[in-house]
């Protein structure tokens, strides 16, 4: 699960390596896609240029709101446009979710990272990816052509890790 039943991530779903891991890589991207639910809330949260999937539109369009983030209909421009549109041609693309987004990008991944905190159960919450409680993430990384590499330990003890999955 990504998020409880009411799409928000509760506390006991945060952990500091993990949240260390996240916005360090964020950091890094050049552009940041995710849905309307979905926002890393930290300090250079305003400055990262960010794509915002949303039905609620057709055309491309800045997000009147935040003014380095582009709404993007998948149903009406490619990614290619929208990338172009945001002024976005070339560097790292960090795709931060929630579930639908994770899935239309699960043929472009080069590396999906995923982490897991073992003892933290949300009964009724959102799954990582379409498909999600009825498979296990893992079954839905690999029936996708994904293959895992080593874990890194984020927080031990919490044995929070995160998993880079890549096309084998």
């Amino acid at each position: 699960m990504l998020a409880d039943a009411d799409h928000a991530m509760p506390d006991s779903l945060k952990f500091e390596g993990d949240k260390l891991f996240f916005e360090q890589a964020l950091d890094r991207a050049a552009l940041i896609v995710h849905g309307r639910h979905s926002h890393e809330q930290q300090p250079n949260s305003p400055k990262r240029k960010r794509l915002i999937l949303t039905r609620k539109i057709k055309d491309l369009t800045v997000d009147p709101e935040m003014p380095n983030a582009t709404l993007w209909n998948p149903a009406h421009a490619s990614f290619e446009e929208a990338c172009a549109f945001a002024d976005v041609a070339s560097g790292m693309i960090a795709v931060i979710g929630g579930p639908v987004v994770f899935d239309l990008f699960m043929d472009r991944y080069d590396t999906f990272w995923l982490s897991e905190a073992p003892h933290v159960r949300l009964p009724g919450g959102e799954g990582c990816f379409v498909g999600v409680p009825q498979r296990t993430p893992h079954e839905v990384l690999a029936s996708r052509g994904m293959k895992p590499g080593a874990p890194y330990l984020l927080d031990a003890a919490h044995e929070v890790t995160v998993t880079p999955w890549r096309p084998g």
